[in-house]
């Protein structure tokens, strides 16, 4: 039996969230180094000059960094958390609904 270790780094970038603002402060952290999440959970909330928003990563994976502490202001495209995400393993804790895989 073969044990899978295809794991990669994927970095989550500072979304546009207020029609062309360039940047937005990291206003509060949902989640920690060693943390698990899922696609779609929240990881942080961010403000721009028109609102706060709260930011659901795309993904499944164990957090690995934080690249920004909180009350950083953060330009657009600038990765803001590393997440470690299995090379298409759902994670063992929380077993999503995945895509159905080809024949």
């Amino acid at each position: 039996m073969t044990t899978m270790t295809n794991a990669s780094v994927r970095e989550f970038k500072m979304p546009d969230v207020g029609e062309g603002l360039t940047e937005a402060e990291i206003l509060k952290w949902y989640v920690q180094p060693g943390d698990t999440v899922t696609d779609g959970q929240v990881v942080c909330e961010v403000e721009t000059a028109k609102a706060a928003v709260e930011l659901p990563i795309p993904y499944d994976g164990v957090v690995r960094s934080l690249h920004f502490p909180e009350g950083t202001t953060v330009d657009v495209g600038t990765s803001i958390i590393a997440v470690e995400v299995a090379g298409g393993a759902a994670p063992a804790q929380e077993a999503a609904p995945a895509a159905p895989a080809p024949p």
